[in-house]
């Protein structure tokens, strides 16, 4: 699959200088250089990719996408679908506290067994899940969570 080609290719990318979210994701998604606190990028890089794979993903916030994983999940309806099952390339939302308001986005790749499944995410790092500054591989559990289906997936 196209889109978790270039995901995985982004595998160990980091921001520069390091906790700046300075990335070019974000450039991308806001169109000019960016940094600082203000600009966390895990959904600007899941956007990205889905950009790259040609495949868009409207109504989640920004022309290009979404940055905000709270408005992005408030407002799937207008984007995707939820679905109890994920597919390869669908995005997942972590709601790390389980209060409801999510906090952290990627993209999933497939189940590994025992209520987990790998994931592809921008902004993470051991230890900090969802400001840690690097494209990474991660394996996460099924609870809090939920995966979107982007009614332009295909």
């Amino acid at each position: 699959m196209k889109l978790l080609e270039i995901a995985l290719a982004e595998v160990g990318t980091k921001e520069s200088p390091p906790n700046s979210n300075k990335v070019k994701y974000n450039t991308w998604i806001w169109g000019k250089e960016v940094s600082g606190a203000e600009y966390p990028w895990c959904g600007a890089f899941v956007s990205w990719c889905y950009d790259q794979a040609e495949i868009s993903i409207l109504h989640a916030g920004l022309t290009k996408g979404f940055v905000g994983c709270p408005y992005a999940v408030a407002h799937i309806k207008d984007w995707g679908k939820q679905v109890t099952v994920p597919e390869p390339g669908d995005v997942v939302f972590y709601d790390w506290n389980a209060d409801k308001k999510y906090d952290h986005t990627g993209i999933f790749i497939k189940d590994i067994g025992n209520d987990t499944f790998e994931s592809v995410e921008g902004n993470t790092a051991l230890g900090n899940d969802s400001n840690g500054g690097a494209v990474m591989i991660r394996q996460r559990r099924y609870s809090n969570v939920i995966f979107v289906r982007p009614n332009s997936k295909v």
